[in-house]
């Protein structure tokens, strides 16, 4: 069992930076790999990046150059993964959930999300 626990998000201003932080408790951390989705209304949920345990980074297309995504391993049983995004535009509007994966069980987890509005 994996618990996700999702802060940050809020209103912003076009242009803007967001910091969005997901705290990941559960055995085996490292087995997991923690991604940040979004979801805007009425679109299916996609993927915005992902860190595996060995590191791996991987980027939606769109998004590369304004995210940057983090994981800080403070132990086996406790990690942060943070996600920034920057120069924020109106589509970037919608809720962003933290996801852990075990690949070998193709088991998965999410947190409840964090809402991100971008508005003038």
């Amino acid at each position: 069992q994996v618990q996700l626990m999702e802060s940050g998000g809020g209103l912003v201003q076009p242009g803007g930076s967001v910091t969005l932080s997901c705290a990941a408790s559960g055995r085996d951390l490292m087995l997991y790999s923690l991604a940040w989705y979004r979801q805007a209304g009425g679109k299916q949920r996609e993927l915005v990046a992902s860190i595996a345990g060995d590191g791996m980074r991987e980027y939606a297309d769109a998004l590369k150059g304004r995210i940057t995504i983090s994981r800080d391993i403070r132990s086996a049983t406790e990690n942060t993964l943070d996600l920034r995004i920057d120069i924020l535009e109106p589509e970037d509007t919608g809720d962003y959930y933290c996801k852990a994966k075990l690949p070998i069980l193709n088991l998965e987890y999410w947190g409840k999300g964090a809402l991100v509005t971008v508005s003038g």
